[in-house]
């Protein structure tokens, strides 16, 4: 797996370590002694992901009862970064942020807002903890300012494996079989076999492993830096083969795709039985195993995107998660220690207990589930790209996600001509 370290203007794509996540005994070197204080974190999910937060968050104060810990919520629909920007930009002061977007950290690196952490990363012998590659993706131009806690698998397509079953299908391998399972599910009774969430953002999901399996990592790491423009050969390659799902019926009706967001589909899956595959993050695990009460690996699982057969199946679209710590936050002791804390075996077994992997050489692999050991092993074999649209500034992705709207309502080559020169044009306002 090749390794690259993101700069400030989103030069590298990130890589994930490929190791299997082993257990050492690396003991937690203890940050501050008796700490106190109120401890503010800004917390932007909901669901079962805030309720895992809370537990642990509770675990923390459990650890440090002096310490009170407070969420400054915000609410707001698609891409939270909207909703975050304007609470940090109009004055809140928190001490944790969760960050799952490089360039978010970029923007609040250059606005201020963010303390570096290569001190504390020394002190509390995180390079024990956390591989070289971790660091890096953690980091903006060589200065480190995130811990990574979660990481997921962005090219993983869900599924029910009732509905598999009852169309006769095995999960497909290679994009013929894909395609040809499209109608195996349809001549089943799915109206939509693909649920597409594209009312925000969860359209480029599909686009963005399209794209890794047609030009391979150094053309998608060269698109986010716009070292290649948006109206290149295989951006317009990468979308008729997107098109070729549209044109197979593979996602219903325009007003069908647009009628809602990734869990709105999830439901269209998991709860009404009237879609089938659903192209999201490891997040759905959660949502699944918690939310819908469904069986691991029993109900449901996951298949890694098909194979193209263009030189470029070894490839993975990958996300993570961090906490980063404020530069103006009234409780720094406290938000180092929470820091540190996230990647301790405790977090990481409470990350496990809800679905999620830990690239923390603390947690402990065996307490994942089936699905989970599916992803962790497919990630630790590919060619890693960090999510596309988590890589551009935020004016970009805004319009690269409208166009994508475009798209789906008509997959023509005249579309693909107009769309990827929207983009490119906005690209040229902001590089």
């Amino acid at each position: 797996m090749n390794m690259h370290k993101l700069t400030s203007k989103i030069r590298r794509r990130a890589v994930l370590a490929g190791a299997s996540l082993a257990i050492v005994l690396a003991a937690m070197p203890v940050l501050a002694q008796d700490l106190s204080g109120e401890l503010v974190i800004l917390q932007w999910q909901g669901g079962t992901d805030a309720e895992m937060w809370q537990k642990l968050e509770a675990d923390f104060t459990a650890k440090n009862p002096g310490v009170a810990v407070r969420e400054l919520v915000v609410t707001g629909q698609g891409d939270m970064r909207g909703p975050m920007r304007t609470a940090l930009l109009g004055g809140e002061k928190v001490d944790i942020i969760i960050n799952t977007w490089p360039a978010f950290r970029a923007e609040l690196v250059d606005a201020g807002i963010l303390r570096p952490i290569d001190d504390l990363w020394a002190s509390a012998g995180l390079d024990a903890v956390l591989d070289q590659s971790w660091k890096d993706l953690g980091s903006t131009a060589g200065v480190t300012y995130g811990v990574n806690y979660t990481y997921g698998d962005r090219s993983a397509i869900w599924y029910k494996k009732a509905h598999l079953e009852k169309a006769g299908v095995e999960p497909p391998k290679t994009w013929e079989e894909f395609l040809a399972s499209i109608d195996k599910l349809k001549a089943a009774g799915f109206a939509a076999p693909i649920a597409m969430p594209a009312k925000y953002w969860a359209h480029g999901e599909w686009f963005e492993t399209l794209l890794l399996r047609t030009g391979g990592v150094e053309a998608a790491s060269k698109l986010a830096a716009h070292e290649i423009g948006w109206t290149d050969d295989i951006v317009k390659t990468t979308l008729k083969k997107y098109a070729e799902l549209l044109k197979a019926g593979c996602c219903g009706t325009p007003e069908q795709m647009f009628a809602g967001d990734w869990d709105y589909s999830a439901d269209q899956i998991f709860t009404a039985d009237a879609s089938n595959y659903l192209m999201i993050g490891m997040w759905m695990n959660a949502r699944a195993r918690n939310d819908y009460k469904l069986n691991e690996g029993v109900d449901y699982s996951i298949f890694q995107f098909p194979s193209l057969g263009l030189g470029h199946d070894d490839t993975s679209s990958v996300d993570a998660k961090e906490v980063a710590v404020t530069a103006n936050g009234a409780n720094p002791a406290a938000a180092d220690a929470f820091a540190v804390y996230m990647v301790s075996k405790d977090a990481a077994d409470i990350l496990a207990s809800y679905g999620y992997a830990s690239p923390s050489k603390n947690a402990d692999p065996s307490l994942l589930g089936p699905v989970q050991q599916i992803a962790t092993a497919a990630v630790a074999q590919s060619k890693v790209q960090f999510v596309l649209g988590d890589l551009l500034p935020g004016d970009l992705v805004d319009e690269y996600r409208v166009q994508l709207q475009k798209f789906l309502q008509d997959p023509s080559d005249a579309t693909i001509d107009a769309v990827t020169a929207a983009i490119e044009a906005k690209a040229m306002e902001l590089y």
